[in-house]
Protein backbone atom coordinates (compact mmCIF):
# COMPACT_ATOMS: atom_id res chain seq x y z
CA UNK A 1 0.00 0.00 0.00
CA UNK A 2 1.36 3.43 -0.94
CA UNK A 3 1.98 5.95 1.86
CA UNK A 4 0.74 9.52 1.61
CA UNK A 5 1.70 12.58 3.63
CA UNK A 6 -0.59 15.31 4.88
CA UNK A 7 0.06 18.40 6.95
CA UNK A 8 -2.29 19.22 9.81
CA UNK A 9 -2.14 21.34 12.92
CA UNK A 10 -2.08 19.73 16.36
CA UNK A 11 -5.72 20.74 16.90
CA UNK A 12 -6.70 19.16 13.58
CA UNK A 13 -4.80 15.98 14.49
CA UNK A 14 -6.57 15.82 17.84
CA UNK A 15 -9.95 16.32 16.16
CA UNK A 16 -9.21 13.65 13.57
CA UNK A 17 -8.13 11.26 16.31
CA UNK A 18 -11.29 11.90 18.33
CA UNK A 19 -13.59 11.48 15.33
CA UNK A 20 -11.82 8.28 14.26
CA UNK A 21 -12.01 6.86 17.76
CA UNK A 22 -15.72 7.68 18.01
CA UNK A 23 -16.40 6.00 14.66
CA UNK A 24 -14.52 2.88 15.75
CA UNK A 25 -16.62 2.73 18.91
CA UNK A 26 -19.73 2.91 16.77
CA UNK A 27 -18.52 0.15 14.45
CA UNK A 28 -17.53 -2.10 17.33
CA UNK A 29 -20.50 -1.68 19.68
CA UNK A 30 -23.46 0.02 17.96
CA UNK A 31 -23.44 -1.08 14.32
CA UNK A 32 -23.44 -4.84 15.10
CA UNK A 33 -26.94 -4.37 16.56
CA UNK A 34 -28.25 -3.13 13.20
CA UNK A 35 -29.92 -5.66 10.90
CA UNK A 36 -27.69 -6.77 8.06
CA UNK A 37 -24.47 -5.37 9.53
CA UNK A 38 -21.37 -7.34 8.52
CA UNK A 39 -18.41 -7.07 10.84
CA UNK A 40 -14.91 -6.65 9.39
CA UNK A 41 -12.44 -7.49 12.19
CA UNK A 42 -9.42 -6.71 10.00
CA UNK A 43 -10.68 -3.19 9.28
CA UNK A 44 -11.54 -2.64 12.96
CA UNK A 45 -8.05 -3.73 14.05
CA UNK A 46 -6.47 -1.49 11.41
CA UNK A 47 -8.56 1.43 12.66
CA UNK A 48 -7.52 0.84 16.27
CA UNK A 49 -3.86 0.72 15.26
CA UNK A 50 -4.33 3.96 13.32
CA UNK A 51 -5.87 5.71 16.34
CA UNK A 52 -2.91 4.62 18.48
CA UNK A 53 -0.48 5.98 15.85
CA UNK A 54 -2.36 9.29 15.66
CA UNK A 55 -2.35 9.65 19.46
CA UNK A 56 1.35 8.83 19.53
CA UNK A 57 2.09 11.52 16.92
CA UNK A 58 0.02 14.06 18.86
CA UNK A 59 1.91 13.23 22.08
CA UNK A 60 5.22 13.57 20.29
CA UNK A 61 4.33 16.99 18.85
CA UNK A 62 2.81 18.38 22.04
CA UNK A 63 5.24 16.81 24.49
CA UNK A 64 2.26 15.80 26.62
CA UNK A 65 1.39 12.39 28.00
CA UNK A 66 -2.26 13.41 28.32
CA UNK A 67 -3.19 13.41 24.62
CA UNK A 68 -6.25 11.30 24.05
CA UNK A 69 -7.78 12.32 27.36
CA UNK A 70 -10.80 14.61 27.22
CA UNK A 71 -9.94 18.27 27.65
CA UNK A 72 -13.03 18.81 29.79
CA UNK A 73 -15.58 16.77 31.66
CA UNK A 74 -18.53 15.51 29.62
CA UNK A 75 -21.46 17.90 29.92
CA UNK A 76 -23.50 15.45 31.98
CA UNK A 77 -20.66 15.36 34.55
CA UNK A 78 -19.86 19.06 34.64
CA UNK A 79 -19.76 20.65 38.05
CA UNK A 80 -22.65 22.91 38.94
CA UNK A 81 -20.88 26.23 39.49
CA UNK A 82 -24.05 27.84 40.87
CA UNK A 83 -24.35 25.42 43.75
CA UNK A 84 -27.25 23.06 44.35
CA UNK A 85 -30.63 23.94 42.86
CA UNK A 86 -33.10 25.71 45.15
CA UNK A 87 -36.00 23.49 44.17
CA UNK A 88 -36.69 20.74 41.73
Amino acid sequence: MKNIKIEVTLDELLLLTTLTSDQLFRREFIDPKMPGYKRDPVELAMGKDLVLRLKSMAREVSGSAFIGQPRHAPSHLSANRNGPPDAV
